[in-house]
């Protein structure tokens, strides 16, 4: 069937870069976002720590680790055409004792395997001249990391879906998809001939209504930040980042600068009583009872339940935050915090209790839904639109 009118369910900067990357393609083709928010860009995409991603981490061979790699430099060229603030700063990933040192270095093969470039081991006075506040046996500096102004990317973003002949449409939930893809959404009535589900914290209730039943759910974290005080701002240069342990699924907290000024330090990764639930307080009834249904959430309880008790006990106490900091840059203080900003991460959790760690696309005939898209999602968006757009059927 020809894509020659397709609905993006999801104004994320996930779905804006698959309608800019579609009508770059394939400018005869009539593309519509569908954004439930006022404007797009208010949740994932905006709610993050501003940083660029160099792929890292991500398993070699692996989409996420390929889309990652192509995707930064995709970022950079966009934001260079479009005057997008952005810093190509470098981090650090930081050995605090001998026993990360291996992981260290297993870190490093893993970067050069996929890709990246100019990746330095540095020794302890090396990691002082760079940071000089930072703790640390060793490091590695990743130099094509950097931060950027998330929000301007997806005003740039819907003025190119604009310029192109594309359409926004904000205010508009979707309520039902009825056979035949007619889209019921407050905003109207949206026929197509092609659906693509970029709906993030959604996605799977709107592969529901689509007729799909996957396996996995999504399972709302919610991240919490810091901000340091201006006085105390001078302890942190760039990005420092912990070396992330195997045996846990999340990375850590960190320090980030931002690109319009100050640093701010996070997030732990705690359990949200609701997809959009950016405050303790914030609970949704019917999402709760739904993740607390699902035996995955349980599974992954008890397959870590050291760590998610440190994350709870740490969302509560500033000191225990504090102590996290310390590990990394050990003059950081209590007083130096300001309460930052939190997000929630969409994150696919498996029936067995696993994250979905891969970005999972699920194609059907006539629709393709992205059932699994977090950090590196962002920097990576471009390089996801265009693996998007080379799923869709030619016209």
């Amino acid at each position: 069937m020809p894509a020659n009118r397709t609905i993006i369910i999801g104004g994320g900067i996930v779905g804006l870069a698959t309608a800019y990357q579609l009508l770059r393609t394939r400018p005869h083709a009539t593309v519509t976002v569908l954004e439930k928010e006022h404007e797009a860009g208010r949740h994932q995409s905006t709610r993050n720590s501003g940083v660029l991603h160099a792929g890292l981490y991500y398993k070699p061979g692996s989409r996420k680790a390929r889309l990652a790699v192509e995707g930064i430099r995709e970022m950079v060229e966009f934001c260079k055409t479009h005057s997008v603030p952005h810093e190509i700063c470098g981090k650090i990933v930081v050995a605090v004792d001998e026993a990360e040192l291996p992981r260290l270095c297993a870190l490093e093969e893993r970067g050069r395997a996929n890709g990246l470039q100019g990746l330095e081991w540095l020794n302890r006075d090396a990691l002082c001249e760079i940071e000089p506040h930072a703790a640390g046996l060793a490091a590695l500096r990743v130099p094509e990391e950097g931060i950027v102004d998330y929000a301007a990317v997806i005003r740039a973003l819907v003025s190119e879906i604009e310029q192109r002949g594309g359409r926004v449409v904000t205010n508009a939930k979707v309520e039902r998809i009825a056979p035949g893809w007619i889209i019921h959404t407050t905003a109207g009535e949206f026929p197509c001939d092609y659906l693509i589900n970029c709906a993030g914290l959604y996605c799977d209730h709107v592969a529901q209504l689509a007729g799909q039943h996957p396996q996995n759910h999504i399972v709302p974290f919610r991240g919490e930040y810091y901000e340091i005080k201006p006085s105390s701002q001078h302890l942190v240069r760039n990005l420092i980042y912990p070396v992330p342990d195997p045996k846990f699924p999340f990375l850590g907290v960190h320090f980030t600068r931002l690109i319009h000024g100050g640093v701010e330090c996070g997030p732990n990764a705690v359990l949200a009583l609701a997809r959009e639930g950016y405050r303790k307080t914030d609970i949704v009834p019917s999402e709760l009872a739904e993740a607390l249904a699902f035996p995955g959430l349980w599974r992954f309880l008890a397959h870590h339940p050291r760590m998610c008790w440190e994350e709870i006990t740490r969302s509560f106490s500033r000191r225990l935050f504090c102590a996290s900091l310390q590990r990394l840059v050990p003059a950081i203080q209590e007083s130096d915090l300001a309460p930052g900003g939190t997000g929630v991460r969409a994150q696919a959790l498996s029936p067995s209790g696993e994250l979905v760690q891969d970005f999972d696309l699920l194609q059907r005939p006539n629709a393709l839904h992205v059932l699994n898209a977090p950090s590196p999602a962002a920097t990576a968006s471009l390089a996801i639109g265009r693996e998007i757009v080379r799923h869709l059927p030619h016209a």
